[in-house]
């Protein structure tokens, strides 16, 4: 069987309107990526130097990363001379196949560490502007709608507006929102919401955290302070720390993912506005040279639009218009 079969039978045994989600919001990186690998599949007839160079080309300018591309290049390169492949379509499987391969590597990473006899620490990272208050609103609708009691916590504390816009997060989803003055101490914040949280026997706290401060430094010394306090109050706590970013920055995200890594020790990646960009190439990056799990993704601007990641989704959302054509035949 294909390994085009095998995926369309994978992801049509999964939900229908989570397939259709990963399907739209890929649609900007589908319509690019696919484009040009089908533009550059009918200029090439054989198979050969020249033709990687300039697949070599297309992968990077989806923000695949240079350092991934050349080891995902490499990989076809060995596969295309194992197979003995000479007819450039032929080729295609096999892109999506090695893409596959680099998604898949630690697959069981991209779950959620949800504890399931205690109460699970989420701590949210990320810079300003990416969309981080309003991830953490719209995994609290979506932890609710698993059936879990969940609660804010209000940790950016430096931002005008942000505990504000936490608030109505939290009355849009239904969870109590634990805030403190705007400019308070961040911990002191977060340890007021672990005492909150005990007492109510909630499933999850999520705490949000500043995004900016004076310096880089300021904030990466604030984080590790938060999370001082949470480890403190509950051992082995936080069961995660969520990097948000925005897929629109493409590289620029890759480089806030290592500065962050470095303080928080970033345990999952939470991408948004994937649905607003023609370069979601980024998850590959992100998974190959960062070795971080992408865990969330942000597919549109419903509450609803942020889905767990599914490598399989993925790869059928970027080659969804080939799959199904050479399924049908």
């Amino acid at each position: 069987m294909s390994f085009f079969k095998k995926l369309k039978e994978k992801v049509t045994k999964q939900t229908e309107s989570v397939t259709e989600k990963f399907k739209d919001g890929l649609t900007k990186t589908r319509d690019s990526f696919s484009g040009k690998v089908n533009d550059l599949v009918s200029r090439f007839r054989k198979v050969d130097e020249e033709f990687f160079e300039e697949l070599e080309e297309i992968l990077i300018s989806a923000d695949v990363g240079v350092m991934t591309v050349m080891d995902l290049i490499d990989d076809l390169k060995d596969e295309v001379r194992k197979r003995n492949i000479q007819d450039t379509k032929d080729v295609r499987p096999v892109i999506s196949e090695k893409l596959a391969e680099l998604l898949q590597e630690k697959e069981e990473d991209s779950n959620l560490n949800l504890q399931s006899n205690a109460m699970t620490v989420m701590l949210v990272v990320g810079v300003n502007g990416v969309g981080k208050t309003t991830t953490i609103g719209k995994l609290a609708n979506k932890l609710k709608n698993d059936g879990k009691s969940v609660l804010l916590a209000a940790g950016d504390t430096f931002r005008a507006g942000a505990i504000d816009q936490l608030e109505v997060w939290g009355e849009r989803v239904g969870c109590e929102v634990v805030k403190q003055q705007e400019g308070s101490d961040p911990a002191a914040v977060i340890f007021d919401a672990i005492q909150s949280a005990k007492s109510k026997n909630v499933d999850v706290l999520i705490c949000d955290t500043a995004g900016r401060l004076q310096n880089k430094v300021n904030l990466m010394k604030e984080l590790e302070k938060v999370k001082r306090v949470i480890e403190r109050e509950i051992p082995g706590a936080p069961h995660e720390v969520l990097l948000v970013l925005d897929a629109t920055t493409g590289q620029n995200a890759l480089s806030q993912a290592k500065t962050f890594s470095e303080a928080t020790n970033v345990t999952g990646i939470a991408l948004t506005k994937l649905d607003g960009t023609a370069k979601g190439g980024i998850v590959l990056a992100i998974r190959h040279e960062l070795d971080i799990p992408v865990k969330l993704i942000g597919l549109g601007e419903g509450i609803d639009d942020l889905q767990d990641f599914d490598a399989e989704q993925f790869v059928y959302g970027l080659f969804s218009d080939l799959v199904d054509r050479e399924t049908e035949e």
